[in-house]
């Protein structure tokens, strides 16, 4: 794998809820990179599909080739409703996550991951990834488990450190149980015992009680870090093999590491990054494994200097979020180019947005500003709880929740401030609002800050394709360009 020639250069972005969706992945794949799909809240997203009445048949057409006999047709009796939902219903929802899953709950996260991956492999011979964050750790083996049934060709994980990942992978590959250590804050009184360890599991074997389960690839592993120094420790002490590194800087949309050092904050509240922030790629060379550059990475230019300084390449994400192939609604789509074009649209880097306390980057419609959140606090799908333990023993809670029911679990009002439901919000914004009795959940948008730098290229189009992101992208290097885009090469989108 070290033969840069055999590598993508570009990588798209695995945003989620859904931006990176199959369609996007498989366009960016059939034309010879690596498209991504986002692997977060996709049991979600497969039974909000489902009740929608599976506009085009899609999640039915690839949910009949899942391989494990008799899960499909459960799940398709419970949640299918071939002529959508009534006017205004709510969504049905999953049980939140706690650490033992049911068999039922684990073959749907696993259906949930397959299909995204089956229908961005299909009809093609194109690498396909799927990206998943470390925080979300509960169905996150289940999650991979389904993603490898489909043949998923890579897995990409940051937001956290993916130590024992690689050895998840080694494990289910082989249909072996997999297992890993639980994270769980210690919120007890000083002096209290140390905690045992918990573990999560997943057996693949108790779901292929009625065959025999079929052969596996090994994806590739690479992980996303902020420092030399972290991909230098994973690729030291992770649990298996680690097959290379996405390099991510703070101007990356979605979650960003935090600065290191103590945090100070600019006039807007953002969080300040400086020199230490920088990555050594000196010291990402010396480790011997492809690396891609990742956060303010999207033109042609960047892509030079990548590879100059022994980069594989780039990935990519703002610039793909508002392809015609992106799962954003093509209305918030439209909103937010009209707003790059007039100069009204701004990201915000939030430091407490983001219930997982990483920074998070937020695309305000209203300039440098964002509106207060208008939605009542409720969580009801939960992915983002953690697991605490205090003398009452192990509750699961969330910072954006209910005020008052994240007091009653031993959190503080003052860490539940500035809270955003991210997962609500992110799912509204690719067409899975949960209607509620007054109001339908309000989207949440994040993007890179080459946001507001893609006029310089947009021109006055409205809309643009994977293809037309790809030909610009590679516009200083022919050889670089894969068949069929040849012709939208040039500095600026044609």
């Amino acid at each position: 794998m070290n033969e840069r020639s055999e590598l993508p250069q570009i990588i798209q972005g695995g945003m989620g809820v859904g931006v990176s969706g199959w369609a996007l992945a498989r366009a960016v794949s059939q034309a010879g990179q690596l498209g991504v799909v986002s692997g977060t809240m996709l049991d979600t997203s497969l039974v909000r599909r489902l009740q929608d009445g599976d506009p085009g048949g899609h999640m039915q057409r690839a949910a009949a080739h899942f391989p494990i006999p008799g899960a499909v047709e459960p799940i398709m009796k419970r949640y299918f409703r071939p002529n959508g939902r009534a006017p205004n219903a709510k969504y049905a929802l999953l049980p939140l996550f706690r650490r033992r899953l049911t068999a039922e709950r684990e073959r749907l996260i696993m259906l949930g991951n397959f299909i995204e991956v089956w229908l961005a492999k299909e009809g093609h011979s194109g690498v396909v990834g799927i990206n998943l964050l470390t925080k979300t750790q509960m169905p996150n083996m289940a999650s991979l488990y389904g993603a490898m049934l489909a043949g998923v060709d890579y897995v990409l994980m940051g937001a956290g450190i993916p130590r024992e990942i690689p050895g998840v992978l080694d494990a289910l590959a082989e249909h072996k149980l997999a297992r890993l250590k639980m994270e769980i804050e210690d919120e007890r009184p000083d002096g209290s015992p140390p905690m045992e360890a918990e573990y999560l599991e997943l057996d693949p074997m108790r779901h292929w009680t009625n065959a025999e389960p079929i052969a596996l690839q090994r994806p590739k592993f690479l992980a996303i870090v902020s420092a030399a120094s972290l991909a230098s420790t994973l690729a030291r002490k992770s649990t298996g093999r680690v097959d290379g590194f996405v390099v991510e800087g703070p101007t990356a949309g979605g979650h960003n590491a935090p600065p290191r050092g103590q945090m100070q904050l600019n006039e807007q509240g953002e969080p300040v990054y400086g020199p230490r922030d920088v990555v050594d790629l000196a010291g990402m060379r010396a480790l011997n494994l492809p690396f891609w550059l990742a956060g303010g990475t999207g033109s042609p230019d960047a892509l030079v200097h990548a590879r100059a300084e022994g980069a594989a390449g780039i990935q990519v994400g703002t610039l793909f979020a508002y392809a015609d192939e992106s799962g954003i609604l093509p209305e918030l789509k439209r909103r937010v180019l009209e707003g790059v074009l007039n100069d009204s649209v701004a990201v915000i880097t939030d430091p407490r947005a983001s219930p997982t306390g990483y920074p998070f980057k937020i695309v305000s419609e209203s300039g440098p500003v964002p509106p207060a959140p208008t939605r009542t606090r409720i969580c009801d799908l939960g992915y983002l709880r953690v697991a605490v333990r205090n003398e009452s023993g192990i509750v699961y809670r969330c910072p954006a929740e209910p005020v008052d029911t994240y007091v009653a679990k031993g959190g503080t009002e003052e860490n539940t401030v500035g809270r955003q439901c991210l997962c609500n919000g992110l799912a509204s914004t690719v067409g899975f609002a949960q209607e509620r009795d007054d109001y339908a959940e309000p989207p949440l948008i994040t993007s890179g800050d080459d946001l507001v730098r893609m006029k310089e290229w947009l021109g006055a189009r409205a809309s643009y394709t994977v293809a037309d992101v790809l030909g610009y992208l590679m516009t200083n290097d022919d050889t670089l360009l894969p068949q069929g885009i040849h012709g939208a090469a040039s500095g600026k989108m044609p």
